[in-house]
């Protein structure tokens, strides 16, 4: 049976888990969103006070981590470390930044590839990221660089952030988005890039209903549905 992969690349804050949880559920596809594989294998070495910069620190930490996600009825991916279900706690602003450390490290990448690869063979899949285009589903059926400007981006992390109940500096934010932006496009592992083949949709000018129909446009153009 052909299951169908849709790779959703761009920088962080772009809308990138929204847009493909809603896209995944439009379809009836099942969502993986990367990114929280990501902070979870950072939240597990902040937790351990390893240091997420250090790429040799973090490989050693590897083997013993326990890591694994499920979809509950509703769909939504949870991440558990062991037994914890941390889907919740890897969405603290602090867990970004571990992230993005630990996603540079090739240890890292090697060690979560296939995880991520045997989802897309098993199910009809919309996986969002930094390089799943370009790495992990080089030949993903649909191929999307999702974007917007640094300022949008940052306006809407903010307001996430704040219905939380947590209190941060926008300015501050925004340039903590601009720094990630930087870091992720100029590391040596899999750095965040538009795949050749991919369609880029900018949503800056458009709210969450526009953006999705710009999604799911792409998305018809190119499968059989």
């Amino acid at each position: 049976m052909k299951h169908y992969s849709i790779a959703i690349d761009g920088p962080a804050g772009a809308g990138k888990s929204t847009l493909s949880k809603a896209l995944a559920a439009r379809l009836g596809f099942l969502y993986v969103d990367t990114g929280a594989i990501y902070r979870t294998v950072g939240l597990s070495v902040a937790r351990q006070g390893g240091d997420c910069g250090d790429p040799a620190d973090v490989a050693a930490r590897l083997p013993s981590l326990r890591l694994s996600l499920t979809h509950g009825p509703d769909g939504r991916q949870h991440m558990l470390l062991g037994e914890e279900d941390v889907t919740d706690a890897i969405r603290d602003n602090a867990v970004s930044r571990y992230a993005s450390q630990v996603s540079a490290h090739p240890a890292v990448r090697d060690f979560l590839l296939e995880m991520q690869r045997e989802l897309a063979r098993q199910h009809n899949v919309v996986m969002d990221g930094r390089d799943i285009g370009t790495v992990v589903l080089p030949q993903a059926d649909v191929k999307i660089f999702l974007t917007a400007s640094a300022q949008q981006r940052a306006l809407r992390r903010f307001r996430e952030l704040e219905e939380r109940g947590q209190q941060v500096d926008f300015e501050k934010l925004r340039q903590e988005i601009v720094q990630r932006d930087y870091d992720d496009s100029h590391r040596a592992a899999a750095p965040l890039r538009q795949a050749e083949d991919a369609v880029v949709v900018d949503t800056s000018q458009l709210d969450l209903e526009q953006s999705l129909e710009a999604l799911l446009t792409v998305v018809k153009e190119r499968l059989p549905l």
